[in-house]
């Protein structure tokens, strides 16, 4: 009996790859197109630095002469009147910073984080809601609001101050830090989270000990942009702190100044001195925002190389 052997199957000729090919008409209009980019991108930037320059530029040569020791110590003078300064106004603006930041960063986090790791379903998306309707709000509708509520509607029992004034900005300074620190709150691994529970931690405990700490320099960033918001903003004061040339503590129902009113009056009345003075305040409050934003960007970019190591 005969037996037949099955010859073995030839392995294919691998198939030879050739070189892709760009023709050179190709690679030449790419290129063009890369460089028509480019400085398109590099126009359009130093089209919209050019407003933001030239106006930083005017505050500063126009505010530079004003600022002095004198400026930041004594009350404001008449407005046909050399000399004086806003120390009125930048201790109003703490005062009314002070309590606004009491009032909207524990209830700005709490919400966060009730949004992040406790909030579902329409209740969540209701604030998350509200939250980008209030962001987008003019600031003055906040003041209008907030003097109808609780300077009439109380018969005048809450009357123009620092508390009303504050309330106000605390509102405008709300919606900012919920949104952010949601955002942040959203970058902290799960992994964390998850060891925590293995580890027989509560969720309370995981948010407080785990989560707020890995979170904290995001956190940071948010409420000083907040801060820096709120610090410049003029419209809800008119409505509710009202102004006083003279320094006040009080923090309820006496009318207090702030830098932002009194840039305000001092720069629609026609006296050179008085407008002089708006202008020292103008670059005084672009000094005080362009701290807190710097210091902001710092943490925050800080958080992010850290987060990478």
């Amino acid at each position: 009996m005969t037996s037949t052997t099955t010859p073995a199957t030839a392995a294919p000729a691998p198939t030879e790859r050739r070189p892709l090919t760009v023709s050179s008409d190709n690679a030449r209009r790419r290129k063009t197109k890369d460089v028509i980019t480019r400085w398109g991108l590099l126009g359009a930037m130093i089209l919209a630095m050019v407003p933001l320059v030239l106006i930083v530029g005017l505050v500063v040569v126009e505010g530079a002469d004003v600022i002095s020791w004198e400026f930041f110590t004594t009350r404001e003078f008449p407005p046909a009147r050399e000399g004086g300064g806003y120390a009125a106004g930048f201790v109003g603006t703490g005062i009314i910073m002070l309590m606004a930041i009491l009032m909207a960063v524990p209830v700005g986090l709490a919400a966060a984080i009730y949004l992040v790791d406790y909030g579902k379903g329409w209740f969540a998306t209701i604030i998350r809601f509200f939250t980008d309707v209030m962001t987008g709000i003019p600031s003055v509708f906040v003041g209008l609001a907030v003097y109808a509520i609780l300077v009439l509607g109380t018969g005048q029992l809450v009357s123009f101050g620092g508390f009303t004034a504050a309330v106000a900005i605390g509102i405008i300074m709300l919606p900012i830090i919920v949104r952010s620190s949601e955002e942040v709150l959203k970058t902290v691994s799960q992994d964390l989270r998850r060891g925590s529970f293995a580890l027989g931690a509560r969720k309370w405990q995981t948010t407080t000990r785990v989560v707020l700490p890995a979170a904290a320099p995001g956190l940071t960033t948010s409420v000083m942009l907040a801060i820096a918001r709120g610090t410049g903003e003029t419209a809800p004061l008119i409505l509710t702190a009202f102004g006083n040339i003279n320094i006040v503590y009080a923090f309820f129902n006496v009318a207090i100044s702030a830098v932002p009113l009194q840039v305000y009056n001092g720069a629609r009345q026609p006296f050179d001195p008085g407008i002089e003075r708006a202008w020292g305040g103008a670059l005084s409050l672009l000094v005080i925002v362009l701290v807190f934003t710097v210091v902001a960007r710092y943490i925050g970019a800080r958080a992010t190389k850290a987060h990478r190591i």
